[in-house]
Protein backbone atom coordinates (compact mmCIF):
# COMPACT_ATOMS: atom_id res chain seq x y z
CA UNK A 1 0.00 0.00 0.00
CA UNK A 2 1.73 3.52 -0.52
CA UNK A 3 -0.64 6.69 0.37
CA UNK A 4 0.34 8.87 -2.10
CA UNK A 5 -0.74 12.23 -0.08
CA UNK A 6 2.53 11.71 2.27
CA UNK A 7 5.34 14.06 0.70
CA UNK A 8 7.55 11.01 0.39
CA UNK A 9 5.45 7.81 0.24
CA UNK A 10 6.68 4.75 0.62
CA UNK A 11 5.45 0.91 0.01
CA UNK A 12 3.84 -0.48 2.97
CA UNK A 13 3.04 -4.55 2.86
CA UNK A 14 0.40 -5.48 4.28
CA UNK A 15 -0.16 -8.73 6.41
CA UNK A 16 -2.14 -11.42 5.00
CA UNK A 17 -4.69 -13.09 7.23
CA UNK A 18 -3.58 -17.23 8.87
CA UNK A 19 -5.22 -19.43 6.62
CA UNK A 20 -4.14 -18.04 3.22
CA UNK A 21 -0.94 -19.78 1.42
CA UNK A 22 1.40 -17.54 1.36
CA UNK A 23 4.38 -19.78 -0.35
CA UNK A 24 2.17 -20.38 -3.33
CA UNK A 25 1.14 -16.37 -3.84
CA UNK A 26 1.46 -14.88 -7.24
CA UNK A 27 -0.22 -12.14 -7.30
CA UNK A 28 -1.24 -10.94 -10.98
CA UNK A 29 -3.83 -8.28 -11.65
CA UNK A 30 -5.48 -6.38 -9.09
CA UNK A 31 -8.50 -4.17 -8.57
CA UNK A 32 -10.61 -2.74 -5.54
CA UNK A 33 -14.48 -2.07 -5.13
CA UNK A 34 -16.02 -0.05 -2.21
CA UNK A 35 -19.03 -0.97 -1.18
CA UNK A 36 -21.96 1.75 0.22
CA UNK A 37 -20.63 0.80 3.90
CA UNK A 38 -17.06 2.10 2.90
CA UNK A 39 -15.78 -1.37 3.29
CA UNK A 40 -12.92 -2.05 0.66
CA UNK A 41 -12.66 -5.29 -0.80
CA UNK A 42 -9.07 -5.85 -2.48
CA UNK A 43 -9.53 -8.48 -5.67
CA UNK A 44 -6.39 -10.47 -6.56
CA UNK A 45 -5.73 -12.37 -9.85
CA UNK A 46 -3.67 -15.28 -8.76
CA UNK A 47 -1.02 -17.98 -10.42
CA UNK A 48 -0.36 -20.47 -7.29
CA UNK A 49 1.10 -22.83 -9.09
CA UNK A 50 0.52 -22.14 -12.36
CA UNK A 51 -3.39 -22.34 -11.49
CA UNK A 52 -5.81 -19.39 -12.00
CA UNK A 53 -7.71 -18.08 -9.13
CA UNK A 54 -9.28 -14.57 -8.27
CA UNK A 55 -8.74 -13.99 -4.23
CA UNK A 56 -10.95 -11.58 -2.72
CA UNK A 57 -9.98 -9.99 0.50
CA UNK A 58 -11.19 -7.47 2.61
CA UNK A 59 -9.01 -4.30 4.04
CA UNK A 60 -8.52 -3.46 8.02
CA UNK A 61 -7.66 -0.35 7.93
CA UNK A 62 -6.74 -0.13 12.01
CA UNK A 63 -4.66 -3.57 10.91
CA UNK A 64 -3.19 -2.64 7.98
CA UNK A 65 -3.93 -5.71 7.18
CA UNK A 66 -6.29 -7.95 4.20
CA UNK A 67 -8.21 -10.39 5.62
CA UNK A 68 -9.10 -13.34 3.03
CA UNK A 69 -12.74 -13.84 2.16
CA UNK A 70 -12.84 -16.53 -0.81
CA UNK A 71 -10.89 -18.19 -3.60
CA UNK A 72 -12.67 -18.33 -7.04
CA UNK A 73 -11.69 -20.90 -9.66
CA UNK A 74 -13.96 -21.50 -12.68
CA UNK A 75 -13.58 -23.68 -16.13
CA UNK A 76 -14.51 -20.51 -17.46
CA UNK A 77 -11.18 -18.54 -16.33
CA UNK A 78 -8.55 -21.07 -17.63
CA UNK A 79 -5.47 -17.87 -17.93
CA UNK A 80 -6.70 -14.98 -16.50
CA UNK A 81 -4.69 -11.39 -16.34
CA UNK A 82 -6.62 -8.92 -15.29
CA UNK A 83 -9.51 -8.05 -13.09
CA UNK A 84 -12.26 -5.20 -12.47
CA UNK A 85 -14.42 -5.52 -9.32
CA UNK A 86 -18.05 -4.36 -10.08
CA UNK A 87 -19.14 -5.14 -6.34
CA UNK A 88 -17.97 -7.65 -3.08
CA UNK A 89 -18.33 -10.98 -5.09
CA UNK A 90 -18.77 -9.75 -9.04
CA UNK A 91 -16.11 -9.03 -11.77
CA UNK A 92 -14.83 -8.60 -15.11
CA UNK A 93 -11.91 -10.72 -15.83
CA UNK A 94 -9.74 -10.95 -19.24
CA UNK A 95 -8.17 -14.20 -20.39
CA UNK A 96 -5.08 -13.67 -22.34
CA UNK A 97 -5.09 -16.86 -23.11
CA UNK A 98 -8.22 -19.17 -24.00
CA UNK A 99 -6.25 -22.37 -22.94
CA UNK A 100 -4.74 -22.79 -19.25
CA UNK A 101 -1.81 -25.47 -20.71
CA UNK A 102 1.41 -23.68 -21.49
CA UNK A 103 2.10 -25.56 -24.83
CA UNK A 104 -1.49 -25.32 -25.74
CA UNK A 105 -0.64 -21.09 -25.42
CA UNK A 106 2.25 -21.41 -27.03
CA UNK A 107 0.49 -22.62 -30.35
CA UNK A 108 -2.41 -20.74 -29.78
CA UNK A 109 -0.61 -17.48 -29.86
CA UNK A 110 2.08 -18.70 -33.07
CA UNK A 111 -0.92 -19.37 -35.24
CA UNK A 112 -2.82 -16.58 -33.94
CA UNK A 113 -6.06 -17.32 -33.25
CA UNK A 114 -7.88 -14.51 -31.43
CA UNK A 115 -9.74 -16.47 -28.87
CA UNK A 116 -8.75 -14.46 -25.88
CA UNK A 117 -11.99 -13.10 -24.29
CA UNK A 118 -13.61 -11.24 -21.58
CA UNK A 119 -15.65 -12.95 -18.57
CA UNK A 120 -18.26 -11.98 -16.20
CA UNK A 121 -18.07 -13.09 -12.84
CA UNK A 122 -20.52 -12.71 -10.18
CA UNK A 123 -21.95 -15.98 -7.54
CA UNK A 124 -25.21 -16.66 -9.63
CA UNK A 125 -23.67 -16.22 -13.20
CA UNK A 126 -20.71 -16.68 -14.92
CA UNK A 127 -20.29 -15.88 -18.74
CA UNK A 128 -18.28 -14.91 -21.76
CA UNK A 129 -19.61 -11.65 -22.45
CA UNK A 130 -16.36 -10.46 -25.02
CA UNK A 131 -14.23 -12.36 -26.87
CA UNK A 132 -12.33 -12.06 -30.53
CA UNK A 133 -8.99 -10.83 -28.57
CA UNK A 134 -5.29 -11.73 -29.38
CA UNK A 135 -4.31 -11.77 -26.12
CA UNK A 136 -7.11 -9.35 -23.57
CA UNK A 137 -4.59 -7.74 -20.90
CA UNK A 138 -5.43 -5.15 -18.68
CA UNK A 139 -9.31 -4.03 -17.90
CA UNK A 140 -10.97 -1.20 -16.03
CA UNK A 141 -13.92 0.62 -15.95
CA UNK A 142 -14.84 4.12 -16.79
CA UNK A 143 -16.41 6.35 -13.75
CA UNK A 144 -19.72 6.43 -14.38
CA UNK A 145 -19.63 2.20 -15.01
CA UNK A 146 -21.04 2.68 -18.03
CA UNK A 147 -17.93 1.56 -20.49
CA UNK A 148 -14.97 -1.03 -20.19
CA UNK A 149 -11.76 -0.81 -21.54
CA UNK A 150 -10.02 -3.79 -22.84
CA UNK A 151 -6.07 -3.70 -23.40
CA UNK A 152 -5.35 -5.98 -26.25
CA UNK A 153 -1.31 -5.86 -25.87
CA UNK A 154 -0.34 -8.17 -29.43
CA UNK A 155 -3.32 -5.83 -31.26
CA UNK A 156 -1.78 -3.03 -30.16
CA UNK A 157 -5.52 -2.03 -29.27
CA UNK A 158 -7.68 -0.13 -26.63
CA UNK A 159 -11.61 -1.42 -26.92
CA UNK A 160 -14.33 0.39 -25.97
CA UNK A 161 -16.65 -2.03 -24.67
CA UNK A 162 -20.56 -0.64 -23.35
CA UNK A 163 -21.88 -2.27 -20.48
CA UNK A 164 -25.40 -3.49 -20.51
CA UNK A 165 -28.13 -4.22 -17.58
CA UNK A 166 -27.70 -7.86 -18.40
CA UNK A 167 -23.83 -7.67 -17.63
CA UNK A 168 -23.00 -8.10 -21.32
CA UNK A 169 -21.06 -6.11 -23.10
CA UNK A 170 -20.99 -4.89 -26.94
CA UNK A 171 -17.94 -3.13 -28.60
CA UNK A 172 -18.34 0.40 -29.82
CA UNK A 173 -14.86 1.54 -30.78
CA UNK A 174 -10.87 0.25 -31.17
CA UNK A 175 -8.07 2.64 -30.41
CA UNK A 176 -5.21 1.48 -32.29
CA UNK A 177 -1.60 2.54 -30.87
CA UNK A 178 1.74 2.32 -32.14
CA UNK A 179 2.82 0.31 -28.86
CA UNK A 180 2.41 -2.92 -26.75
CA UNK A 181 -1.00 -1.28 -24.20
CA UNK A 182 -0.57 -3.97 -20.92
CA UNK A 183 -2.58 -2.27 -18.39
CA UNK A 184 -5.35 0.60 -17.98
CA UNK A 185 -5.71 2.85 -14.72
CA UNK A 186 -8.45 5.34 -14.76
CA UNK A 187 -7.98 9.23 -13.17
CA UNK A 188 -11.94 9.27 -11.59
CA UNK A 189 -11.88 12.54 -11.90
CA UNK A 190 -11.23 13.69 -15.52
CA UNK A 191 -12.44 10.00 -16.77
CA UNK A 192 -9.04 10.09 -18.60
CA UNK A 193 -7.07 6.63 -19.62
CA UNK A 194 -3.71 6.24 -18.64
CA UNK A 195 -1.86 2.85 -19.94
CA UNK A 196 1.48 1.26 -19.34
CA UNK A 197 3.39 0.37 -22.35
CA UNK A 198 5.70 -1.57 -24.37
CA UNK A 199 7.22 0.26 -27.41
CA UNK A 200 9.38 -2.83 -28.24
CA UNK A 201 8.42 -6.33 -27.31
CA UNK A 202 11.03 -8.13 -28.17
CA UNK A 203 13.42 -6.17 -25.78
CA UNK A 204 10.80 -7.25 -23.43
CA UNK A 205 10.26 -11.02 -23.75
CA UNK A 206 14.06 -11.64 -24.27
CA UNK A 207 15.11 -9.93 -21.47
CA UNK A 208 19.11 -8.70 -21.86
CA UNK A 209 19.90 -6.44 -19.22
CA UNK A 210 22.68 -4.57 -21.48
CA UNK A 211 20.17 -3.68 -23.58
CA UNK A 212 17.10 -3.76 -21.19
CA UNK A 213 13.08 -3.05 -22.28
CA UNK A 214 12.08 0.58 -22.30
CA UNK A 215 9.30 2.01 -20.58
CA UNK A 216 6.17 4.36 -22.41
CA UNK A 217 3.10 5.81 -20.35
CA UNK A 218 0.50 7.30 -22.49
CA UNK A 219 -2.79 9.44 -21.33
CA UNK A 220 -6.09 8.99 -23.79
CA UNK A 221 -8.76 11.73 -23.25
CA UNK A 222 -12.00 12.04 -24.36
CA UNK A 223 -11.91 8.36 -25.80
CA UNK A 224 -15.39 8.43 -26.93
CA UNK A 225 -15.16 11.58 -29.18
CA UNK A 226 -14.52 10.93 -32.90
CA UNK A 227 -10.67 12.18 -31.97
CA UNK A 228 -9.38 11.18 -28.93
CA UNK A 229 -6.10 12.58 -27.49
CA UNK A 230 -3.60 10.57 -27.24
CA UNK A 231 -0.28 12.18 -25.47
CA UNK A 232 2.70 10.12 -24.30
CA UNK A 233 3.81 11.32 -20.62
CA UNK A 234 6.63 9.47 -19.70
CA UNK A 235 9.22 7.47 -21.94
CA UNK A 236 12.35 6.21 -21.42
CA UNK A 237 15.18 4.02 -22.91
CA UNK A 238 15.39 1.67 -20.01
CA UNK A 239 18.71 3.39 -18.56
CA UNK A 240 15.71 5.02 -15.16
CA UNK A 241 12.83 2.65 -16.03
CA UNK A 242 12.72 -0.84 -17.53
CA UNK A 243 9.51 -2.16 -18.63
CA UNK A 244 6.92 -0.63 -17.33
CA UNK A 245 3.40 -1.73 -17.28
CA UNK A 246 0.76 0.16 -15.27
CA UNK A 247 0.29 3.83 -14.69
CA UNK A 248 -1.86 5.70 -11.73
CA UNK A 249 -2.59 8.81 -11.21
CA UNK A 250 -3.40 10.35 -8.00
CA UNK A 251 -4.02 14.56 -7.16
CA UNK A 252 -1.17 15.08 -9.14
CA UNK A 253 1.10 12.25 -8.78
CA UNK A 254 1.74 9.40 -11.01
CA UNK A 255 3.23 5.92 -10.26
CA UNK A 256 4.60 3.72 -12.81
CA UNK A 257 5.13 -0.01 -12.09
CA UNK A 258 7.22 -2.42 -14.51
CA UNK A 259 7.22 -6.03 -15.09
CA UNK A 260 10.34 -6.95 -13.84
CA UNK A 261 11.51 -3.63 -12.20
CA UNK A 262 11.20 -1.05 -9.73
CA UNK A 263 8.12 1.71 -9.44
CA UNK A 264 8.66 5.53 -10.35
CA UNK A 265 6.94 7.86 -8.20
CA UNK A 266 6.75 11.27 -10.53
CA UNK A 267 5.16 14.83 -9.49
CA UNK A 268 3.09 15.70 -12.60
Amino acid sequence: MMDLKEEKPRALELRISRGFDLASFNPHGISTFIDDDDTVYLFVVNHPEFKNTVEIFKFQEEENSLLHLKTIRHELLPSVNDIVAIGPRHFYATNDHYFSDPFLKYLETYVNLHWANVVYYSPNEVKVVADGFDSANGINISPDKKYLYVADILAHEIHVLEKHPNMNLTQIKVLQLDTLVDNVSIDPSSGDIWIGCHPNGQKLFVYDPNNPPSSEVLRVQNILSEKPLVTTVYANNGSVLQGSSVAAVHDGKLLIGTLYHRALHCEL
